[in-house]
């Protein structure tokens, strides 16, 4: 094991989004270790900024589900894996034309900031001097690394939510969920976060094999697919809990500290095994 991949909200934050003194604590410990540890998470790079002190050496994160690689210290996107305006704009268009005009309601997500319609309500604090506008296409970025979709006239249920939006947009987008609720989180044809987080382990010479992710919800399947071993933490999705090979407690329980304990005392003995072979 040579790296741990952790989501963020529901996994590794507490449930007041906060890091836990000792999440904080193991996670220095794992980089003191050896460990690679990297966020993997579906919030845009602009969410970030308070987690910088606990992103290890690298100092990067995988954000927008794997739409973009992100300098953290410096909240900056330093690969960008998004949609171009006319993907969106077909994307949008399929779904008014099969859900009708007035019950769609998208934003954006982009290395500039957010954009919205108007009908668009988030729970979140949006940026000042957000473009908003009736249509999202008169108001897009050059690459959207993420489109969220909600529409309050269909199914609440998320796992539904996501399937029927999936249906109507086919293979000009993926569709995804975070959260529970109706959020549906559409990113460009093979973009998740296992492919992003493949390719940047790979870059650095690390194998599927070498690496334990953990997640909660939906969107971390990918991932947690790829590597080779996936842990769950106990408030996870049962789609989840079912696809990890180990599960671990809650995030209001530090989950995953305890795995990166669990990391760091074996980076640990192995190095000790390596100096007696010596």
């Amino acid at each position: 094991m040579r790296l741990v991949a952790s989501d963020l909200d529901g996994t590794l934050l507490r449930p007041d989004g906060t890091v836990s003194a000792r999440t904080a604590r193991a996670l220095a410990d794992a980089e003191a270790a050896g460990v690679v540890v990297v966020f993997v998470t579906a919030r845009p790079h602009r969410w970030l900024a308070d987690l910088a002190p606990h992103v290890a050496g690298h100092g990067v994160a995988i954000c927008a589900n794997g739409a973009s690689v992100v300098d953290v210290a410096g909240l900056r996107v330093l690969q960008e894996h998004g949609m171009d305006t006319h993907r969106v704009a077909a994307v949008a268009a399929r779904l008014r034309a099969a859900w009708g005009d007035d019950a769609v309601h998208l934003a954006a997500e982009s290395a500039d900031g957010f954009a919205s319609e108007h009908g668009f309500v988030t729970e979140h604090d949006v940026p000042p001097g957000s473009p908003s506008a009736a249509r999202i296409e008169d108001v897009l970025p050059a690459t959207t690394l993420k489109l969220l979709l909600r529409a309050p006239g269909r199914a609440q249920d998320a796992d539904t939510f996501v399937a029927d939006a999936q249906a109507v947009i086919g293979d000009l987008a993926h569709v995804t969920s975070s959260a529970a609720g109706a959020l549906g989180e559409i990113a460009a044809p093979g973009v998740t976060k296992a492919a992003t987080l493949a390719a940047w382990s790979a870059a650095r010479g690390i194998t599927p094999a070498q690496v334990w992710a953990v997640g909660d919800a939906p969107n971390d399947l990918p991932m947690l697919g790829w590597a080779g071993r996936a842990f769950a933490v106990a408030n996870a999705h049962p789609a989840v809990r079912a696809a990890a090979h180990h599960a671990l407690p809650s995030n209001a329980e530090d989950g995953v500290a305890v795995l990166l304990e669990r990391a760091a005392a074996a980076a640990r003995s192995r190095a000790a095994g390596e100096d007696d072979a010596r």
